[in-house]
């Protein structure tokens, strides 16, 4: 009898494949540490000191190492890569996160999240929504439609929330609606100066998503903690 072979969990397929995607384009992978210094994950992102981001309801500290938390993005990952990197740059920083909040069938006290960055001399909003566009267009199987609404984050300038539409398909449930999806920006002069780079000579865009919600919109998933029960009869249909 042939023994079952086994699968990647359908987050591991998600980020297999938002990979390839963003190769396709230019882009390159980069990860960093879950437990991260809050100078990375808040000060270097231009999070004000008092921004409720930072408090403990909201945020998980290491109760023996008060300057670190567990990274509640993986905007870090950017700042990082910036550091030891000389512009151009394109790059996706997939990864877990955490969150200090109570779950449900929509959120989790941890997810994994994608993050996208590209700073060059000559970039705008309009390189951003190209590579969106591409980007969800390849992943969700249609063509594809962006839009941008105006918004505010500490780490960019100006910000924007960021929707889709897939074209109206009789195949496609997701097909001729708006649906919010990220949120996204040129990187706040601020963050590139605190990284090492001349933000007189160099701008760029920054987006970040959750990858869990890109895989209950790809799927069909009707509760997100479906994801991280160990629960093989989910598993085993992807």
């Amino acid at each position: 009898m042939e023994t079952p072979r086994g699968h990647k969990h359908p987050l591991s397929q998600v980020i297999a494949e938002i990979n390839s995607i963003f190769a396709e384009i230019g882009f390159t992978f980069a990860e960093g540490p879950e437990r991260e210094l809050v100078a990375f994950n808040f000060d270097a992102l231009n999070v004000p000191k008092d921004h409720p981001s930072r408090d403990m309801q909201d945020t998980f500290y290491l109760a023996d190492k008060p300057d670190v938390v567990m990274r509640t993005h993986t905007s870090p990952v950017q700042v990082r890569h910036m550091k030891s990197h000389t512009p151009p740059i394109k790059m996706i920083c997939p990864g877990k996160v955490f969150r200090n909040e109570a779950t449900d069938a929509t959120h989790e006290a941890q997810f994994f999240q994608i993050e996208g960055l590209m700073i060059d001399t000559d970039v705008s909003l309009g390189h951003m929504k190209g590579v969106l566009e591409y980007f969800f267009s390849r992943f969700f199987g249609g063509e594809v439609q962006v839009r941008f609404r105006p918004s505010f984050f500490p780490f960019v300038e100006p910000g924007v929330e960021v929707d889709m539409m897939i074209a109206p398909s009789p195949d496609n449930k997701l097909s001729g609606r708006w649906i919010e999806i990220m949120g996204a920006g040129m990187v706040h002069p601020n963050v590139l100066e605190a990284s090492g780079i001349d933000s007189t000579k160099y701008q760029g865009f920054a987006f970040g998503m959750g990858m869990d919600r890109l895989a209950v919109l790809k799927y069909g998933i009707d509760d997100i903690r479906l994801m991280y029960n160990g629960d093989l009869r989910f598993t085993n249909q992807f």
